[in-house]
């Protein structure tokens, strides 16, 4: 009996091929299920993505409505410190007014107890210089009282006016009658002259001369006056030495009157030694010059500058004490 041949495997059968068909079936499903989850892995990712957006512009909007409201704090809080500061100048403006007030009392009770020394001076038995110069019947009227009490043994008379614009814009008419009220105490006198506080004069052609006291001279001195407004740094102390250099003469009494609202600059002390020099004393002790002031209360009712006037008033006193003359503080510039 014949043996049959054992047959040869065919690879390509249909048993093989099923099977590599469901792997490439297998395969193709994995692809298409991979390729379907992506998109919803992307819009997941990209919905939270939006959540924290929206969340960090909520935040944001509240940051600036902070901001917003320490900007409105910071503005009312700038407000409230600007207010505080006017509030502190006006206070501090008060301060100043009131601390000029009682410096003006005080100095005006000084210039009081020096005006009632003078007076009580003036009270007593006149010169034979004087009988000759007023004659031994004149009397003192109430209205020429109110010079307070000047000695009035002068030969010769010398006006030093203070022309600057605060003197010339508030003073000025209470300036020309106060003038006109010293020169009524004078009847009579050998000469006299006006310089302004830079000592310029009044008259030009009488510098460094003496004017003859005459009715008519004295009516162009007080004319003169309404208009006259020369350059003035408002300090009476150059015209003070000028007058004193050029006319003090130790065979002539003077009588130096000055007329002022301010001093701003310099040394008192200095200036009290200068003309202490120039007025030296003469046999019989006394300064030749007498040297009277009359301060217009302009710094403290118009122009307020409390300083440069207890300074004026206080160099004034100085000057007043120390060369046999009277300072006397009016108390209204108007009249």
């Amino acid at each position: 009996m014949k043996k049959r041949r054992r047959g040869t495997v065919d690879i390509f059968n249909l048993s093989f091929l099923d099977v590599v068909s469901c792997g490439f079936g297998a395969i193709i499903l994995l692809l298409v299920i991979v390729k379907v989850s992506e998109p919803f892995v992307l819009e997941q990712s990209h919905t939270d993505l939006s959540g924290l957006v929206r969340e960090l512009e909520e935040q944001l909007r509240e940051v600036r409505g902070e901001r917003e409201i320490l900007n409105r704090e910071l503005t009312t809080r700038q407000e409230q410190l600007s207010e505080s500061k006017e509030k502190l100048a006006r206070l501090q403006g008060e301060l100043f007014r009131i601390q000029g007030r009682h410096e003006a009392s005080r100095l005006d009770m000084e210039a009081q107890t020096v005006i009632e020394q003078q007076m009580a001076l003036a009270r007593q038995k006149l010169s034979a210089e004087q009988k000759r110069l007023l004659g031994s019947a004149y009397r003192r009227s109430k209205e020429d009282a109110t010079i307070g009490g000047v000695p009035v043994d002068s030969e010769y008379i010398i006006f030093i006016i203070d022309t600057s614009g605060s003197m010339q814009k508030f003073a000025w008419p209470l300036v020309r009658r106060k003038m006109a009220e010293v020169l009524k105490v004078y009847p009579r006198v050998k000469g006299i002259q006006v310089l302004n506080d830079m000592g310029e004069y009044m008259f030009s052609q009488y510098k460094g001369r003496w004017i003859s006291d005459t009715p008519v001279r004295r009516k162009a001195i007080l004319k003169r006056l309404s208009s006259w407004a020369p350059f003035s740094n408002s300090s009476p102390v150059e015209g003070v030495e000028a007058a004193i250099r050029r006319f003090y003469s130790p065979d002539k009494k003077i009588s130096l009157y000055i007329f002022g609202d301010d001093f701003s600059r310099g040394s008192i002390d200095s200036v009290v030694r200068t003309v202490s020099k120039l007025n030296s004393r003469g046999s019989s002790g006394r300064r030749r010059v007498r040297i009277h002031a009359v301060g217009f209360p302009v710094l403290f009712q118009n122009a307020p500058n409390y300083a440069s006037a207890a300074r004026f008033a206080a160099l004034m006193r100085r000057l007043a004490e120390t060369n046999n003359g009277s300072f006397v503080g009016l108390n209204d510039s108007r009249r």
